[in-house]
């Protein structure tokens, strides 16, 4: 265990040192969410009724928080995906560390990046009105439950990165699975308008407990709201730690295995 740990942290240390060597990716990967907040918050904040105190941007930032930390499977599925054609997964294989510790420490060092890229985020959303009314404690809470559904959703972009054979081809993949679960979710618009089969898909809808939850620990009230009042709605926050446990549960083994049935070939 301790040598996973160890090996595992060196791979983690790599991801960092590539992000200062080429700090470009850590930049552009923070101006897409800021923008993102900038244009939802002057396009559709005059255009949808929020219904609750401090308007349309209270209930966009938590929607825009857990859509940026979703997509961090992108960048894991698209490095992985690199790093095969590089054959730099072959270089990996010869060394004398664990095989899963390559995995690990690229979930770890891709989750982390998010550290960032959420303050950033959050400077800009104060910056156009965001003001969460929890208290620091609840705050800093749903900032690590970011973290760590960031870090859950890595793991699907391991097993995708691992299964495809060019980089172009994973970022399509993930574009495909991802942005239909951030936009038919409540993270954006009420899900009350949606037809009824949409309502119930984003009521269970992981990217809809997460945005719940959120919202929740920042002290707002979520007005885009539950069209069957069910589980999930009631109780977002344990939904949202079922929801990552069950992610890394099936992902976890899945990836482990495809990273050494592809590394042995």
């Amino acid at each position: 265990m301790m040598r996973l740990m160890t090996d595992a942290l060196m791979i983690t240390k790599r991801q960092v040192l590539q992000l200062i060597r080429v700090p470009e990716v850590l930049i552009f990967a923070t101006i897409q969410p800021a923008m993102f907040v900038l244009l939802f918050r002057y396009v559709f904040g005059g255009a949808i009724s929020a219904g609750v105190k401090g308007g349309y941007v209270q209930l966009l930032m938590p929607g825009i928080f857990v859509q940026t930390v979703a997509f961090t499977l992108a960048g894991t599925a698209v490095g992985l995906a690199e790093d095969m054609q590089k054959g730099l997964i072959d270089r990996f294989r010869s060394l004398p560390i664990a095989r899963s510790a390559v995995v690990i420490g690229r979930t770890v060092g891709d989750a982390a990046q998010n550290v960032v890229t959420l303050i950033v985020m959050a400077l800009v959303g104060f910056a156009v009105g965001w003001r969460p009314s929890s208290g620091i404690t609840k705050v800093l809470l749903a900032f690590l439950f970011l973290l760590a559904f960031a870090f859950s959703m890595s793991w699907i972009g391991v097993l995708i990165g691992l299964s495809v054979r060019e980089a172009r081809v994973a970022q399509n993949l993930v574009f495909i699975s991802v942005f239909p679960l951030t936009f038919l979710s409540n993270a954006f618009a009420p899900t009350t308008g949606m037809p009824k089969v949409l309502q119930y898909f984003a009521e269970w809808n992981p990217v809809s407990t997460m945005v719940a939850a959120c919202r929740q620990l920042f002290g707002v009230a979520n007005h885009f709201g539950a069209t069957a009042n069910s589980w999930p709605s009631q109780h977002p926050l344990w939904m949202s730690l079922i929801y990552m446990v069950l992610i890394i549960g099936v992902f976890f083994p899945l990836s482990v295995r495809k990273y050494k049935n592809t590394s042995s070939k």
